[in-house]
């Protein structure tokens, strides 16, 4: 569509509208009726103004056609997926202590392993009540004092399994957990 300097324009993505100040290319600049000056592509813009033009070129349209288009059918598009066919990524809970605060200076090991588990176990129970069916917590290798200490909280727990993470994507540094979901 080609402006011209004092167009009439609205915009199509917004509710604005004004008259064509400056054409560089396809880069229309226009003063909006605010008093604003905008910067638009011309392929966003939609000449107004001239509603006699409009009701000539829809005028040339049947209602019978416009009917007929309205109640054809339409294939639906949406393909739907079987709830044991979804394969919902899991939750991922990073208990390394870098990951849970932002300074653990000063802290002891003991209040660092106290914050791991305190985190783990909420994020147990907010699965369990957001009906979340996989998590894993990434707890690293190192000495193995959290893994075990997770492994213990874990073996608690009744409506639930627990196993080693995918080895390729999380390395031996993380446990997967499975909630059985009640019907």
């Amino acid at each position: 569509m080609k402006f011209e300097i004092n167009d009439r324009v609205e915009v199509l993505d917004d509710a604005l509208k004004g008259r064509v100040v400056a054409i560089k290319g396809e880069i229309i600049s226009i003063e909006t009726n605010e008093g604003f000056s905008l910067d638009f592509n011309e392929n966003e813009l939609v000449k107004t103004g001239n509603e006699q033009k409009l009701h000539i070129a829809t005028s040339n349209v049947a209602f019978s056609e416009v009917i007929k288009e309205k109640q054809s059918p339409r294939k639906n598009k949406s393909v739907k997926i079987k709830p044991k066919e979804r394969n919902a990524p899991p939750m991922e809970v990073d208990l390394h202590i870098e990951k849970l605060v932002n300074s653990f200076r000063g802290m002891s090991n003991h209040e660092i392993l106290n914050l791991q588990m305190d985190t783990a176990r909420r994020q147990i129970e907010f699965a369990a009540r957001k009906r979340i069916q996989k998590i894993v917590f990434i707890h690293g290798v190192g000495e193995g004092v959290l893994k075990a200490e997770l492994d213990y909280l874990l073996g608690r727990y009744d409506n639930l399994k627990f196993y080693d993470a995918d080895y390729q994507k999380y390395g031996i540094g993380a446990t997967e957990v499975y909630f059985f979901q009640n019907s």
